[in-house]
């Protein structure tokens, strides 16, 4: 069964990391939302609807519904704090709904219809149980392709610039490395196009003439390039670690693969949980095939980056919404502004989409 799957993958996973026996920690109720929260979850449910529409709009054998808790309820809201509390205990009941459930045509309710999100679990178990995978959408304020033809733009440059300093030193200052640090002689001569990517080393200050002074400047202006081009420069699939117990939770309870869909303004990418977990439970990956950061534009909370290149490209094209300055007003008279997202459309990889759900579109 899948959910004995994960259980194996997870007991591999240090509890340093996440622990699965242990109970998720309690979440604080939030006082009060801002501008930057709203414009966020607004952007998070257009992404989910652009998923929700590329599905539906071009299968005639899956159907997507809408699942995930989806009131537009924020902190300052009246009926937020019960709001609130009832989706802690759902978390601790069921675990967390992913945003949207797969079911094969021939398994549609149609009395229920596209959108479960505001039945209640007890109601519905055996339904979600007949889905054929759980999608989280994840939304990015990114447009992925002009991101990587810069950071390929900051490479090539910084490539050219270390390997330029690499033939200055070695022909104008090799008797200066013999008497000062012989052992980056090899390891200039090895620089090149492949190897700026791994080569290191401890740059020495020198001052005492005017030759050691030029050398010196020159040894880190080469440590610089190095460290540009060695610096993590892909966008992310971002699943928060503080999600992983919840996610097991909703999956030990109704046995459904789990996937993260990532939404770029111009692309989306996927990738299973079950991989998420086989990455995380080989720390030898760690910086390599993924990298664990407290992300400062969501609280510091722990997230786990998985480059975006490494997971499945669901939709080359995607077509930017249009978008609107919405006036919000809290009960106490407090004025909020934020983005609201209309439109757009996700073209979906037939083929890249079958391989990653395991299913026909």
């Amino acid at each position: 069964m899948y959910k004995d799957i994960i259980n194996n993958i997870c007991k591999n996973i240090h509890t340093g990391l996440v622990d699965f026996n242990e109970p998720r920690s309690e979440a604080s109720m939030p006082t009060q939302a801002s501008s930057e929260f709203i414009t966020n979850k607004q952007q998070g449910d257009w992404a989910e609807d652009v998923i929700f529409r590329a599905i539906n709009d071009n299968s005639d054998s899956i159907v997507a519904v809408r699942y995930g808790k989806s009131d537009d309820l924020v902190a300052g809201d009246a009926g937020f704090e019960q709001f609130f509390i009832d989706y802690q205990n759902e978390l601790d009941t069921i675990g967390k709904r992913p945003d949207l459930l797969l079911f094969k045509k021939s398994d549609f309710d149609e009395q229920l219809g596209y959108d479960i999100s505001s039945q209640k679990s007890s109601e519905i178990g055996e339904y979600v149980s007949k889905a054929i995978a759980g999608i989280e959408v994840r939304s990015s304020a990114f447009l992925i392709n002009k991101y990587t033809e810069e950071a390929n733009r900051v490479v090539r440059e910084n490539t050219n610039r270390a390997i330029e300093l690499k033939s200055e030193v070695l022909s104008g200052y090799i008797d200066l490395l013999k008497q000062k640090r012989p052992e980056l002689i090899d390891l200039l001569q090895q620089l090149n196009e492949t190897s700026v990517r791994t080569l290191d080393f401890r740059v020495t200050s020198w001052r005492s003439s005017q030759r050691l002074q030029e050398l010196s400047l020159k040894l880190s202006e080469i440590k610089k390039c190095l460290k540009n081009i060695q610096k993590r420069n892909s966008l992310s699939i971002t699943p928060k670690v503080e999600d992983l117990k919840v996610v097991h939770k909703w999956i030990m309870t109704y046995n459904v693969p789990h996937f993260y869909v990532q939404v770029f303004f111009d692309r989306v990418y996927g990738i299973s949980f079950k991989h998420i977990m086989e990455l995380i439970s080989n720390p030898d990956l760690e910086d390599e095939k993924y990298f664990i950061e407290q992300d400062t534009k969501n609280q510091n909370k722990t997230t786990i980056k998985i480059p975006s290149q490494d997971g499945v490209c669901l939709a080359q094209v995607v077509t930017e919404p249009n978008h609107q300055s919405v006036r919000k007003e809290l009960n106490k008279g407090r004025l909020l502004f934020y983005v609201k997202f209309d439109g757009g459309e996700a073209f979906l990889d037939k083929e890249n989409f079958d391989s990653l759900f395991c299913c026909n579109l």
